[in-house]
């Protein structure tokens, strides 16, 4: 079972080629900015590294956020395309998935905090169930032993760590990874974990939005 794998949602661009958990091909770059134009042919690299065709894939799975708005609408556009080109499945990943597949084993025994920068002095945590933005001084009460990850996961393990309240892990798992992607999408084809949709999850509403009555018409020459 072959699986492409590609994440552009945080603060890193990667893809890789898995097969039956062994890592064929793996391209990676930190940065935040100019992730959609490096993805494409990182996926294409990868392919190469591993000898492989598009055909040849089982599936294609891709981060689905929260994260970036560019990222992630480029990683999606571009999971869909080669999807629908080699027939293969589909498969959405949420940050938070991909990080906890990355933690450490000595992390398993803790509560799992994925803390996602959100600015503005903000963060999106992931505890469990529960999913919601909070200022960094309004954190939730914390108790017992929580292991944080996520690109944010400094400062709120800061802020719990000096309440004194709970005893906090902080986890080197702070941005999602292709290969965490790939580990998530082989569960959910071997149907350990549900399917979700393939759409972009965001914080907060895109920024950039169209005028309230649609975009103008062309000017007449």
């Amino acid at each position: 079972m072959i699986i492409l794998a590609l994440d552009a949602a945080l603060g890193r661009c990667s893809a890789c080629v898995v097969s039956d958990g062994v890592v064929l091909a793996h391209r990676h770059q930190d940065g935040g900015r100019g992730q959609a134009a490096l993805l494409a042919p990182m996926v294409a690299g990868v392919l190469a590294d591993a000898d492989l065709g598009a055909t040849a894939l089982a599936a294609v799975a891709v981060t689905v956020g929260p994260g970036s708005f560019t990222g992630l609408r480029a990683a999606i556009a571009l999971a869909q395309g080669i999807a629908a080109g080699a027939g293969c499945t589909l498969i959405g990943v949420t940050v938070a998935e991909a990080l906890i597949a990355g933690l450490p084993t000595n992390a398993a025994s803790r509560d799992v905090w994925v803390a996602i920068d959100s600015r503005r002095d903000r963060v999106f945590l992931v505890r469990g169930a529960d999913q919601a933005a909070y200022a960094l001084n309004s954190l939730p009460v914390a108790a017992g032993r929580i292991a944080v990850a996520g690109d944010a996961a400094i400062a709120v393990a800061c802020r719990l760590a000096a309440r004194g309240t709970a005893s906090v892990m902080l986890t080197d798992a702070r941005l999602p990874d292709a290969t965490m992607v790939a580990a998530v999408a082989a569960r959910r084809l071997a149907g350990d974990l549900p399917m979700i949709p393939v759409e972009p999850l965001y914080i907060d509403a895109p920024e950039a939005k169209l005028p309230a009555g649609g975009l103008r018409p062309a000017p007449l020459a």
